[in-house]
């Protein structure tokens, strides 16, 4: 189950499509919304930025993840590349160049890297900071990035000319061949090659190297499930690109008494009949660890289900932690259990209360019935009669409708 199929939509796929569905949907998008091909029609080109960002979440397996789970707006600060970036590196060679027109400069960024923060309630309520070790690629201090021994430029890979793709033709049949593009499978899709005993001891030809490293994470108070903490330029770095963002997205964790909406807070709370009658006085120990004593005013009656509210006790209004919701508390009474009551304490509270109604005079036609407790097994059955029972409603209502209308047809 997904938040938000847009996305999905873009590329004319359903949400359970796999990673070649998607690759193979914008491809052919990309090739008949390119600005390039359509250099008149501005539509076309909206159409293909659109597209673009649909493939650059879709096709990372992280970011695919992050969208499914809360939408595209935990991830519209961390999309790094355009969509003239996202064709060239699908396709290979410059932006342009592939419909032979010249390329469009400018660095790229390399990928973001999105991790979830799993937070309590209180931390949220609180605030919090907290370190976090972070693992991500940075440029070979060896080699300088340039992944030789000796420091010489790196060889253009003879099998794409540096294209970092291959062109397979397959023939389907008398007359019929279909064209494909492929990542080239000796130099992986990076249009250069390394000789082996030219490659660099330390990062093995790679250009790069793992490296860790922490970052000081505020949570604000007042955040909110789905927010994001951004570190800008943190991601992994690569020769010849900007690095990426690394992105921290806020998973409220589920509290045991307290439930947020926005910034106020709900909770329940149970109190016996004589306390819903008489008032009440209980306490809360909030996210902040203060204890509020609850009380009620005198006279004030609770009936079952009734909600009262706190003002201001709900959560601090984040960037404005001074500004806070309301708390609201959902009472349910408790009524004492059959038989509790004894025949001289029922006396007095027919004294007490208000009296009941006046009784129906017997006569000759009624017949007096006793109620009995429904056992759990009954009570689902009769429930899933009342539900059947209405839809037979339903249909019958439709089915004299239809029939009404066919006769005034007639």
């Amino acid at each position: 189950m997904v938040k938000e199929t847009e996305l999905y939509e873009r590329l004319g796929v359903a949400p359970d499509a796999n990673t070649d569905d998607i690759k193979k949907a914008y491809r052919k998008g990309a090739m008949k919304f390119h600005p390039d091909k359509n250099p008149n029609n501005p539509e076309a080109a909206e159409k293909f930025k659109e597209i673009s960002e649909a493939y650059e979440i879709l096709s990372d397996e992280q970011k695919r993840q992050m969208y499914d789970k809360y939408g595209k707006d935990a991830l519209k600060e961390g999309t790094g590349h355009s969509a003239h970036d996202i064709f060239e590196q699908f396709f290979g060679g410059g932006f342009s160049s592939f419909f032979g027109g010249p390329g469009r400069g400018g660095p790229r960024k390399t990928e973001d890297i999105v991790h979830e923060l799993q937070v309590s309630l209180e931390d949220l309520y609180k605030g919090k900071t907290t370190k976090l070790s972070v693992s991500r690629n940075v440029i070979c201090q060896s080699c300088s990035g340039n992944g030789t021994k000796s420091g010489a430029s790196v060889g253009k890979c003879r099998t794409c000319d540096g294209r970092g793709i291959r062109l397979v033709i397959k023939q389907l049949g008398p007359g019929m061949i279909q064209q494909m593009q492929t990542v080239c499978p000796d130099c992986g899709g990076k249009g250069e090659q390394i000789k082996d005993e030219d490659k660099c001891g330390n990062c093995k030809g790679k250009k790069v190297v793992k490296d860790k490293k922490v970052l000081t994470v505020y949570v604000d108070k007042g955040m909110k499930h789905g927010q994001k903490i951004v570190f800008s330029g943190e991601s992994d770095e690569a020769p010849g690109m900007e690095p990426g963002d690394i992105i921290f997205v806020v998973v409220e964790k589920k509290h045991d008494l307290f439930k947020r909406n926005g910034n106020d807070l709900y909770m329940e709370v149970s109190i016996p009949l004589i306390e819903a009658l008489a008032g009440f006085n209980f306490t809360i120990k909030h996210l902040d660890d203060r204890v509020l004593l609850v009380k009620s005013e005198k006279g004030d009656v609770i009936t079952p289900g009734e909600v009262k509210v706190i003002s201001s006790e709900g959560m601090p209004k984040h960037k404005s932690p001074f500004e806070k919701g309301n708390l609201y508390i959902h009472f349910n009474v408790e009524f004492p259990k059959p038989g509790a009551l004894k025949e001289q304490q029922l006396q007095q509270l027919e004294k007490i209360l208000p009296p009941r109604k006046t009784p129906p005079k017997p006569t000759e036609d009624m017949e007096e019935v006793i109620l009995t407790k429904v056992s759990t097994h009954e009570k689902s059955r009769s429930e899933g009669r009342a539900r059947r029972t209405g839809s037979d409603d339903e249909e019958d209502d439709d089915g004299n409708q239809g029939q009404r209308v066919q006769c005034a047809q007639q």
